[in-house]
């Protein structure tokens, strides 16, 4: 299949053929090739991802006044979370940007740590952020936009050919995205009260979950939650602590210029005693714990009544007061999700130091919906039995706009990939989080809703925020995605990165009497012998502004942002560990390159434990490497895939007898 040209934004807005409109004036047969489902964080980044490849695209959305909203923390990054949107800019995707434009509060958590769990968190502007996301989508040549709910998926011939929205009209594509976020059969829980809805205010998508198990696809129960919103005119800030956040604040985006808007304080109370009270006391009125929610909630994102019953240990939780924006008085009560009835919510509230007094201008609520088990997808997030067919986001059972948001940018380009008749991308888990989200989802699936974290990734130590755009930003390149601006940046980084490390590991510094009143004057060290800056460098009170004055003078290390002064210094220090990281992703790769037949029926080959077969078949892992990773696959089993995967094709079928293969059995 050909990619069709670039569109070039400059064409008339779509028509429909004279005779498709005759026959039916409610069927757009183009110039769509492509169709995602939904204005999420996942929708957002999938439609750049075409539409940037050069390819028709079209933007279907639920509400398109709720383009890229922040239905709940308005926040972007976190722990984990930060790889993950260092890694969605390095391949071209818009979030990092959108939270730049829209950033009012930076903070970097895990600071005193190492730089591999260091993570970027920025608070922003919640309608600033979903303006300019949708700004970046209308101003984007060949992607339109339009307000639709999608109720089907059209087939013809057993083929996918488009879909068709609850008003009737059909759309016609060759690849479909589906990011229908938590709106799949949802309901909204406050209390005892229910209401149809996959957010406060907006519908659910009811008939599209149906025809999808009608296709075989199997779902899950999933929960999630959100906060009461208060009115920050009723809160007494006087007895809550201040939070102020970096100055000045960094950029989220590597080619960025950090925050435009005016920087804002976030603010800190507590649970107590007269808190955990009204919670215990009205418990049982809790959708949660009275049984009325079937679905599975987030593990690391637990209601405030969760904590309470879980945690009776705990004397207190801390509560984070943070504003939505410049433009309303509204805050949101970070660390009080719940879905306790509306009296509850308020006595809570008002138990809160620093709350006594405040309004809820929003009630907190939980939200049951259907998620689809990842494990019957691809490694491009396809679904194998409805080819054309992607899912990303919190349909895949993740939760969190970051999770979203890299599922995006992957199911789109292998949508794109798929439309070019390219070779579907395979993300390796040793080289991005991306990769590591990925394989996680279609090996393991999500029984809970999955959040990304550092402890997730094995080869985390090379995984980093500062260097995401020296692993990713030529991929995204090589597909069409990354601008001149941010690749010229990437050259200039790269040399300028790799022109600093090599005078530190070149220049060499003798103990004269200078340099020992330096050493001696950064920890009371001694310098007895010449020795590279390098090797300087490796000393913990030692700094890179430290070196300044002996590097040649066409090397200004005022020219370096923070995340180049962390990459020199990481590269550096840890020069040793990154090897050995290096040569365990090498071997990891190897594993990762030997894939399984797609019909393979694991039951030909001999000398595994009927353990092993089980879950084998179960999970259906595409290569070694993730079959590995399967609970139940010893490494005995590991060796007997492999010896089967190294013979062979023709004696595949017979498995060698397994003569000469341990036998678990």
């Amino acid at each position: 299949m050909s990619a069709r040209a670039p569109v070039t934004g400059t064409e008339a807005p779509p028509t429909m053929p004279e005779a498709a409109a005759a026959s039916n004036p409610l069927h757009y047969a183009g110039p769509w090739r492509a169709i995602v489902v939904g204005g999420g964080h996942a929708g957002c980044e999938a439609a750049l991802a075409l539409a940037r490849g050069g390819v028709a695209t079209l933007l279907l959305s639920q509400n398109v006044d709720r383009i890229a909203w922040m239905s709940c923390n308005p926040a972007i990054g976190g722990i984990g979370k930060s790889h993950l949107v260092a890694e969605i800019d390095a391949l071209g995707g818009e979030m990092a940007r959108a939270a730049d434009k829209s950033g009012v509060h930076y903070k970097v958590l895990n600071a005193s740590k190492g730089p591999a769990v260091r993570a970027l968190r920025v608070q922003c502007d919640k309608l600033a952020y979903a303006t300019a996301m949708r700004r970046t989508l209308e101003q984007t040549p060949g992607l339109s936009i339009k307000q639709g709910d999608v109720r089907r998926l059209c087939l013809e011939a057993g083929r996918l050919a488009g879909v068709e929205t609850a008003a009737g009209v059909r759309f016609a594509a060759e690849v479909v995205v589906l990011t229908a976020g938590t709106f799949i059969g949802a309901v909204c829980h406050t209390g005892e009260a229910q209401i149809v809805g996959g957010r406060a205010g907006d519908t659910a998508t009811l008939a599209l979950g149906d025809q999808l198990r009608s296709l075989g696809v199997q779902t899950l129960r999933h929960k999630t939650g959100t906060c009461p919103r208060l009115d920050g005119r009723t809160i007494d800030w006087s007895r809550v602590q201040a939070d102020p956040g970096l100055d000045p604040p960094p950029a989220m985006a590597r080619d960025g210029v950090g925050a435009i808007l005016p920087q804002m304080p976030c603010h800190v109370t507590h649970s107590n005693a007269g808190t955990h009270d009204v919670i215990r006391r009205n418990v049982h009125r809790s959708p949660l714990f009275g049984g009325a929610i079937s679905g599975v909630g987030p593990r690391y994102c637990p209601s405030i009544e969760d904590k309470v019953i879980r945690f009776p240990q705990h004397e207190q939780h801390y509560i984070f007061l943070e504003r939505e924006g410049w433009q309303t008085d509204e805050i949101y009560v970070n660390g009080l999700s719940t879905s306790l009835p509306a009296d509850v919510q308020l006595a809570m509230v008002r138990s809160l130091p620093g709350l006594e007094n405040a309004e809820i201008v929003r009630f907190g609520y939980a939200v049951e919906y259907d998620a689809i088990d990842s494990r019957q997808l691809g490694r491009d997030l396809m679904l194998p039995a409805l080819p054309g067919l992607y899912f990303a986001g919190q349909v895949n059972g993740t939760s969190g706009y970051e999770e979203a948001a890299g599922q995006g940018i992957v199911a789109g380009i292998q949508a794109l990939l798929r439309l070019r008749g390219e070779p579907v991308l395979a993300l390796s888990r040793t080289e991005s989080y991306l990769g590591v989200m990925v394989d996680d989802l279609v090996s393991h699936g999500a029984a809970e809703p999955y959040r990304m974290f550092t402890s997730r990734a094995e080869h985390r130590l090379v995984l980093r925020t500062s260097n995401a755009d020296l692993r990713l930003t030529a991929l995204g390149r090589s597909l069409g995605l990354v601008r001149d601006r941010a690749w010229q940046a990437l050259l200039d980084r790269r040399a300028r990165l790799e022109a600093i490390v090599a005078a530190l590991h070149t220049i060499i510094v003798k103990p004269d009497k200078a340099i020992l009143a330096l050493v001696e004057s950064w920890n009371g060290g001694t310098l007895l012998q010449p020795t590279t800056l390098a090797q300087l460098l490796c000393r913990p009170e030692v700094t890179l502004a430290h070196l300044a004055q002996f590097l040649p003078h066409e090397i200004d290390l005022r020219d370096l942002d923070a995340d180049d002064d962390e990459e020199v210094t990481t590269q550096v220090r840890y020069a040793g560990y990154v090897e050995r990281e290096r040569q365990r992703q090498v071997k990891a790769q190897r594993l990762e390159a030997q894939q399984f037949p797609a019909d393979l029926d694991f039951t030909e080959i001999s000398g595994l434990s009927r353990e092993a077969l089980d879950s084998l078949r179960r999970a259906r892992p595409q290569t070694l490497a993730q079959a590995a990773r399967v609970p139940g696959v010893t490494p005995a089993s590991v060796q007997v895939l492999s010896f089967w995967l190294a013979g062979p094709r023709r004696q595949r079928a017979s498995a060698v007898g397994g003569a000469n293969l341990p036998n678990e059995s």
